[in-house]
C-alpha cells in the first residue's frame, strides 16, 4: 500500500427578460421536438463496472446486472465493510459518497479531510489512500467533509483519478498507486481559485465543490458551490463559473460565464446593471453529457442570494437554468430558465438524465431534469426544446420592499408533479380530527398558497411566513433519479415537507443584503436569521412544523415515484421508508392504523436489470428490535417491495452496483445520528450467486 499525503461565437440574444429559452442556433418555434431515427437505447453498466458517478455520462444511474433479483435478494450478506473514521481528524456522520469501480479496485472520497482511498473491490481491503491537508483554507470552505465522489479516466494506458478538495484545488492521481500526476497542473493539483476570471482569496474565498468532476474524452469540467444563500455574507459573492481543463496538463480549455459579463448574451437580464455586483449562480451538482453530442449539460443553481432578489433585478440568466455548451470549447449551444428571477432556493439541484424516448411514434433525444419543485421538465436535447408544453403563468406579486418578482413562471404540463405542491389546508396532517384542528390553528398564523407563493417580510403579527411545499430542499435534491433505458421509466426519490420561507431586515453585519431568511421573535427579543449550514452545506433554516412533535403535512413524508418517459405519465407511486418510531408509537395515534408514511432523507435510487433499490433515511426500530434502516428493492413495473435486507444505518450516500470474479455486488455509504461514515457492500451467498447463473 503507498500513502501520499500532501502539504499545502456568439450566442443569440434573449428577446424579452421573461424568455426561457435559446439557442445559438437561431430561434426556435416552441412544439414538437426534432425527431430522428430510432436506436437502440445506450445500455449502462454492461460491462460490470461502474465508472462514472451516475453510472454512465448520460446519468442513468443503471446497470444491466441481473444475479441479485426479486427471488434471492432478502439473502443478501455483507461481503465487507469499510469504516472511515481515520480519513480525518475526526469522525464523519454524513458520508455522501457514491464509489467507482473499475477493474477489481473500487475508488470513494470519505472522511472529514475527503481523503480518497482504493479497495479491493471483493475484499474491501484498502490498498492506498491520498489526503490533501489544506490547513486552514480547508477548515474554512463552504462544502467540506467527504464530498460526493470522484472521476475515473483512461486512455488504455494510463488510469487517473481526479477529484476536488474541499478547499476548491483540483488532483489528478495515478489510479494504481494514489500518487499524485507530476506533469498535472503543479505537481498534479490545479488551484481552482485561480484562473477563474475573477479575483478570489486562496484562503477565505468562498467557493468550493461537493459534487465530483466530470470526464469525457480529454476534457474535465468542473462546477462550484457556495455556502446555502439563505444569509449571504454578501451578495457580490464569488461567480459561479464553469470551467473544462485538458485531463492530459489540468491547462484550462475553456470558461462559460453562469452570470454574463458585458458584451454577452444573457447579460441584458440583468436589470439595473446587476450582473458584476452580484454572484453564486454555480453548478454544484453533477453534470451530464451526450458523447454523441458532444454536449455537456449545466444545471444552474440561483444566483445570490436565495430568497431575496432585490439586488438582481430582471430575470438573471443563467440562474436556475439548463446550460448545453459544447464539451471541447465551452461555446453554448442552448439554454432553458426553469425559473425567473428564483426567490424559493429551487437550484436545480442534480444531473440530468438523458434517454432516447419514443413520443407518438417518434425518437426523441431527450434530456429529464427533475427538480426541487417536484417536476420533471423533459427537453429535446439537441435544442432545448419542452418536449411536452411548458406554460408560461401569472404568479403572485411580492410584498417584499425592493422586491421585483416574476410576474410569470414556466409550468410543467406532462409529466405530472412528482410531488405535492403548494400548502392548502387539504395538505395537513388528518390522522384525528384533533390533531387537524390543531394544524389549522398553527398555520393560521401563516402565509398559505400555490407553487411560488413570494416569501414575506415575517412579522409577529403575522404572516409569520410563507409556508412551502416542497420545501427548500425539495421535492428532489441532489441524489437525483435513476432510468431503466430498455422501458424509459425514470424514477425518483422525493421528500413531502413543509418549510418556513420568512424574511427579516439585515442589521448589516452578517450580510449587506437587505433581506435575509428568518422569523420574527417576540417583539421585545431581536429577530432571529436562519441557522447556519453544516459542513456539507445542507441548507438549516428554521425547524419544521409539527403538532404534537408529529409532522404538519400528511404522510407520505417520503416516496419513490415511477414515470413513463416516453408517455409523460406517473406509473405508480409508493410511500419509501417504514414509519418512524415516534409517529407509530404516538399516544395520540393509539389505536389507529397508520399506512406506511414513508422516510425523510437524501435518498439516490439504483436500477439494474431486475430490480429498483434504495435505502431508506432515518432510523426505526426493525421488526427483528434493532435499531437501523433497510436497504429495500422493489420490482421496477409495480412498486411492490419484494426484499428487505438490514443495515445499521440509513443510506446517505447514493447506492451502486457491480460485477467482479462472477458475484455483484451493492455498496452503499451510511451513516447518521451517532453512526459514523461506513461503506457497506452486499453480495449474495455463493451457493445463491451460482444458482442465479
Amino acid at each position: 500500500m503507498s500513502r501520499s499525503r500532501v502539504g499545502l461565437s456568439m450566442a443569440v440574444v434573449v428577446a424579452a427578460s421573461m424568455a426561457s429559452f435559446a439557442q445559438d442556433r437561431g430561434p426556435v418555434r416552441a412544439g414538437a421536438p426534432n425527431g430522428g431515427a430510432p436506436t437502440a437505447p445506450a445500455r449502462s453498466g454492461a460491462s460490470g463496472e461502474w465508472r462514472t458517478y451516475g453510472g454512465d455520462l448520460r446519468s442513468t444511474r443503471y446497470a444491466a446486472l441481473d444475479q441479485i433479483n426479486k427471488d434471492n435478494f432478502s439473502k443478501l450478506e455483507v461481503a465487507w465493510r469499510f469504516k472511515t473514521d481515520s480519513l480525518g481528524p475526526r469522525p464523519e456522520f454524513n458520508l455522501q459518497s457514491t464509489p467507482l469501480m473499475v477493474g477489481g479496485r473500487l475508488y470513494a472520497t470519505a472522511g472529514t479531510r475527503r481523503a480518497v482511498v482504493s479497495l479491493d473491490a471483493e475484499t474491501g481491503e484498502m490498498l492506498w489512500m491520498h489526503s490533501l491537508n489544506e490547513g486552514t483554507r480547508g477548515d474554512g470552505a463552504p462544502r467540506r467533509l467527504s464530498g460526493r465522489g470522484l472521476a475515473y479516466w483512461t486512455d488504455g494506458r494510463e488510469e487517473r483519478i481526479v477529484y476536488v478538495t474541499p478547499g476548491y484545488q483540483m488532483v489528478a492521481l495515478d489510479a494504481k498507486t494514489g500518487r499524485p500526476v507530476a506533469r498535472f497542473g503543479r505537481s498534479g493539483i490545479v488551484d481552482l481559485k485561480t484562473g477563474n476570471d475573477q479575483e478570489i482569496d486562496l484562503v477565505t474565498g468562498e467557493v468550493g465543490l461537493h459534487a465530483a468532476p466530470v470526464i469525457a474524452g480529454d476534457v474535465v469540467v468542473v462546477g462550484a458551490a457556495h455556502l446555502p444563500g439563505s444569509i449571504p455574507r454578501t451578495h457580490n459573492n464569488v461567480k459561479g463559473y464553469v470551467r473544462g481543463y485538458d485531463v492530459h496538463t489540468g491547462k484550462r480549455l475553456w470558461i462559460f460565464h453562469t452570470i454574463p459579463r458585458l458584451g454577452e448574451a444573457g447579460y441584458e437580464t440583468w436589470e439595473n446593471e446587476s450582473a458584476p455586483v452580484n454572484g453564486n449562480a454555480g453548478v454544484w451538482s453533477q453534470m451530464t453529457v451526450d458523447e454523441e453530442l458532444g454536449l455537456v449539460y449545466l444545471p444552474v443553481e440561483l444566483p445570490t442570494g436565495d430568497y431575496y432578489g432585490g439586488h438582481r433585478p430582471g430575470s438573471g440568466l443563467y440562474g436556475e437554468s439548463i446550460i448545453a455548451v459544447e464539451l471541447k470549447t465551452g461555446r453554448k449551444r442552448w439554454h432553458y430558465q426553469l425559473v425567473h428571477h428564483g426567490i424559493w432556493d429551487f437550484d436545480i439541484p442534480c444531473a440530468p438524465i438523458l434517454a432516447d424516448i419514443v413520443v407518438n411514434g417518434r425518437m426523441v433525444k431527450a434530456l429529464a431534469q427533475p427538480s426541487k419543485q417536484g417536476w420533471v421538465y423533459v427537453l429535446d436535447r439537441t435544442s432545448g426544446q419542452p418536449v411536452w408544453p411548458i406554460e408560461e403563468r401569472a404568479v403572485e406579486p411580492s410584498t417584499v420592499p425592493g422586491e421585483k418578482a416574476s410576474p410569470t413562471q414556466p409550468f410543467v404540463t406532462r409529466p405530472p408533479a412528482f410531488d405535492r405542491q403548494g400548502v392548502s389546508l387539504d395538505d395537513l396532517i388528518d390522522f384525528t380530527p384533533e390533531l387537524k384542528a390543531e394544524a389549522v390553528k398553527l398555520v393560521s398564523r401563516y402565509k398559505l398558497g400555490p407553487l411560488f407563493t413570494p416569501p414575506v417580510v415575517s412579522t409577529w403579527e403575522g404572516p409569520l411566513a410563507t409556508l412551502m411545499l416542497p420545501s427548500t430542499t425539495g421535492g428532489a435534491n441532489w441524489y437525483g433519479g435513476s432510468l431503466d433505458p430498455e422501458t424509459n421509466y425514470l424514477y425518483i426519490y422525493s421528500i413531502t415537507q413543509i418549510a418556513q420561507l420568512g424574511l427579516v431586515e439585515s442589521d448589516g453585519k452578517r450580510s449587506d443584503m437587505r433581506y435575509i431568511r428568518g422569523t420574527a421573535p417576540n417583539p421585545a427579543e431581536p429577530p432571529r436569521p436562519a441557522a447556519p449550514a453544516g459542513a456539507a452545506g445542507e441548507e438549516a433554516g428554521p425547524p419544521p412544523l409539527t403538532v404534537q412533535g408529529l409532522p404538519i403535512v400528511k404522510p407520505p413524508y417520503g416516496r419513490i415515484t415511477a414515470i413513463d418517459l416516453n408517455r409523460g405519465e406517473i406509473v405508480w407511486q409508493i410511500a419509501h421508508g417504514e414509519t418512524p418510531d415516534n409517529i407509530r408509537n404516538h399516544p395520540a395515534l393509539k389505536g389507529l392504523t397508520i399506512p406506511r408514511t414513508g422516510r425523510i432523507g437524501r435518498i439516490g435510487v439504483l436500477t439494474t436489470k431486475t430490480l429498483l433499490l434504495a435505502g431508506e433515511g432515518g432510523f426505526f426500530t426493525t421488526p427483528s428490535g434493532q435499531r437501523g434502516a433497510m436497504l429495500r428493492a422493489y420490482d421496477k413495473a409495480t412498486g411492490q417491495e419484494v426484499g428487505a435486507v438490514y443495515m445499521p444505518a440509513p443510506q446517505t450516500g447514493s447506492p451502486m452496483t457491480y460485477m467482479l470474479n462472477g458475484r455483484q455486488y451493492l455498496v452503499v455509504a451510511i451513516s447518521g445520528g451517532n453512526y459514523s461514515g461506513e461503506l457497506l457492500a452486499f453480495r449474495l451467498p455463493q451457493d445463491a450467486a451460482t444458482a442465479s447463473k
